[in-house]
This record gives C-alpha cells, structure tokens and sequence, in this order.
C-alpha cells in the first residue's frame, strides 16, 4: 500500500524526485487498468503537483477537505485527472485502491474531475480554457473574506488557445490578485500535434507580462526550479503571477514523449510493463 504523505513533512528535492517516479508508475498503471484515460499530459504535469502538494507549498487537510483556510488547486486541464488523482491518493484525501476504479461504471474517479465526487477536487473541469476563470473567482473571494488563502491553477498550453483564458487573465491584474498563480504545462504537444504549429503561444511568458502579470519561466521538470518559481509567486505582491513550466508530454517514457498518439490512449499490458521499467531506471 501506497504510503501517504502528511502536508506537514515538505519533502526534500531528491524525496520530491523520488515520489514523482513512483506517481507516474500510479497514472501509467491507473490508465492501463481503465483502457482510457490521458497519459501524456499527465505524464508532463506531475512534477508541478508533486512540488505543490508534497514540496510544503499548498496548504490542506486531507482529513477535512472543506477546512475554509486551505488553499485552492483548480486543475483546468481536467482530462489530466490521472495525475491529480494519484496525487489526492499519495496526499490522504482517498484511498489508493480508489485508482482501480478510475473510468469505471459508479466511480467516484471519472475521465474529468468532479468536485462533488471526489474530495480534494476544487472544480469540476473539463471544458478547456474556463479553469482560470474559476480560479480568478475564488482569488477574488478570498481577497473579500480578507484571507491568506491562495489559489493556485494548471492550464494546458492547447487550451491556453482558449479566448477564455486571456479574459480572464486580464481580469487578475485589474483586481490585484497576487494571491492567484497560474502554472502553464506547456508540453509543447496537443491532441493533434505540435502546438507551434496548430496555434504558436509564443511568446507565451512574454504575453502574461503584457497583461500585467508577474511571469516566470520554468524547466518544469526540475524539482528545485519549480520549488523556487512557486516561493517566488507567493512572494510577489500587486499581481498575480504566471509560471510558465517548460515540460515534454510524455515525460519518462521515452516512445510518449512528445508523441501526439499519446495524448489519450491507454497503454496495453505489456506496453505499460515497459513504461514502468523506463520510469523507475530514469534519472528522476
């Protein structure tokens, strides 16, 4: 049995790589068990919740997820529900043998994340581009409860295409919500292919700032990197901040990576034995 990780033992950057090895073996083998489910995006995002969750950066309690003085984490990719998923299991908010039942008939643990089925689960996403617009909402509330509170977002760069997401991005600046960050995977890799070539962000950080946003850009599969881009966010008044994680979807299983195939399929039994031997001989 998977053993949970309390908020109060920040991990240190070689525990925090450590746990993200064993977190994508949890997505690869939660999405071979359903035959559905997101790998790659997953695969590229979990370094950031790793770091978030387990890095003493986000404050919850597993054991009371409603507690009104946690921070807030709105996953707006929420097709990547694997990787919040397995890491609500790591962190306490729900068994680990829940993960078996992910895309199941009855299961609490859907292809898209549910607020109201799964507890740690902030919002209910799944329709891209409208992530940051609840967490604008949430900042703004708890800017009103006068709270110390922060709220903390993970786009997709496909999604960040979203006209949405640029409304409400510059909506965050005019209220000076410098207790809201926005984590952009930028995986470089879409459903259909390369995002440079569909719709080119570029350059993304450069945008953020022109909407008045501090931004940040990140290797986003380098733990201490990402550790001090977050302390950094939190440390930032007067605005809100953007860390835009450079990051290979895919990422440790060397036939996904960057592969759009990979996008939404399920590896097959022995392709997953593969996956797992590739992630735990990987150098993080």
């Amino acid at each position: 049995m998977a053993k949970v990780i309390e908020p109060t033992q920040a991990l240190d950057v070689e525990e925090l790589k450590q746990l993200s090895r064993e977190l994508r073996v949890d997505i690869i083998q939660t999405i071979t068990e359903a035959g559905s489910g997101h790998p790659g995006g997953s695969l590229s995002a979990i370094d950031a919740l790793v770091c978030l969750y387990f890095g003493g950066i986000l404050r919850y309690r597993a054991t009371e997820p409603t507690w009104p003085d946690r921070d807030r984490f709105v996953l707006s990719k929420g097709h990547c529900s694997p990787a919040l998923y397995v890491t609500l299991a790591r962190a306490g908010f729900f068994p680990h043998d829940w993960l078996k039942t992910f895309r199941k008939f009855e299961s609490r643990l859907q292809g898209h994340v549910d607020r109201l089925r799964v507890p740690g689960v902030e919002a209910s996403t799944g329709s891209l581009g409208q992530g940051l617009s609840v967490a604008v909402g949430m900042a703004i509330a708890g800017k009103l409860d006068k709270s110390e509170r922060r709220v903390w977002c993970m786009l997709g760069d496909g999604e960040s295409q979203s006209g949405q997401v640029w409304e409400a991005t510059m909506s965050a600046p005019k209220y000076a919500l410098d207790n809201l960050c926005a984590i952009v995977d930028h995986n470089q890799v879409q459903q259909t292919g390369r995002v440079s070539e569909i719709m080119d962000l570029a350059p993304l950080a450069e945008k953020f700032r022109a909407f008045r946003w501090h931004a940040i850009e990140v290797d986003g599969h380098d733990h201490a990197a990402l550790l001090d881009a977050m302390h950094e966010a939190m440390a930032t008044t007067g605005k809100p901040t953007a860390i835009v994680s450079k990051t290979i979807k895919g990422k440790g299983v060397s036939w996904m990576e960057l592969n759009p195939d990979w996008h939404g399929k399920a590896p097959n039994a022995e392709q997953a034995e593969r996956a797992v031997a590739e992630i735990l001989g990987g150098s993080r």
